[in-house]
């Protein structure tokens, strides 16, 4: 989700940051898994904010809002836990050697644990400014291209990315199932085309 995560993505991709849960013996980037028998069922989320959830606009906000902040600040992470479903995921596209990727996949605890410090130490801005949004029945998919700052007023950001974010229309509300994302680099740079929202 955010360049953020690159220093962890670094050091797994060099060995030393291990998946949680994840046996010995299976490929970098597999997911996290339980034995025969004894899969882990996730933990129901916090209750969310209506306004959050309401719309597909408002809960892709409240998950920029819900990770941004200044140095020394707190955020709230039950906001976070509220905006998905209980099995969502983040997943990362990493970067490997001879032009491979694979992909990074992090339940929303993982997220929030190695993230938490850095975000928390060092302060962390995340804007979104592009979207693409594609919807039928009840699935939703947003395409949100995101700039990341240290500070709300940097004058530049220090990365940008892309996600892809997967929505389930549930009721009154939506859910954040999954958002998946890789971030821009010299060989791998943002089209323009999706650095502007189209018009309707």
């Amino acid at each position: 989700m955010v360049r953020a995560i690159a220093l962890f993505l670094s050091l797994a991709v060099s060995g030393g940051l291990a998946l949680i849960g994840q046996p010995a013996g299976l490929p970098k980037g597999h997911p996290p898994v339980a034995a025969p028998g004894q899969e882990a069922q996730p933990s129901p989320p916090p209750p969310a904010r209506p306004a959050d959830v309401a719309q597909v606009d408002s809960i892709v906000g409240a998950m920029y809002s819900a990770i941004s902040a200044g140095a020394g600040e707190q955020r709230d992470w039950d906001r976070l836990r509220s905006l998905f479903a209980a099995d969502g995921r983040f997943i990362a596209a990493r970067p490997g050697a001879e032009g491979g990727a694979s992909a990074w996949v992090l339940t929303v605890e993982d997220y929030i644990q190695f993230n938490r410090k850095y975000f928390e130490k060092g302060g962390y801005f995340e804007k979104e400014v592009a979207r693409r949004v594609e919807t039928f029945g009840n699935i939703a998919h947003v395409w949100s291209t995101y700039e990341s700052r240290r500070t709300v007023d940097a004058p530049e950001p220090y990365s940008r990315g892309i996600y892809s974010i997967q929505l389930l229309k549930d009721g009154p509300r939506w859910w954040i199932v999954n958002v998946y994302w890789d971030f821009e680099r010299p060989d791998c740079p943002i089209p323009a085309k999706y650095l502007q929202t189209p018009k309707d």
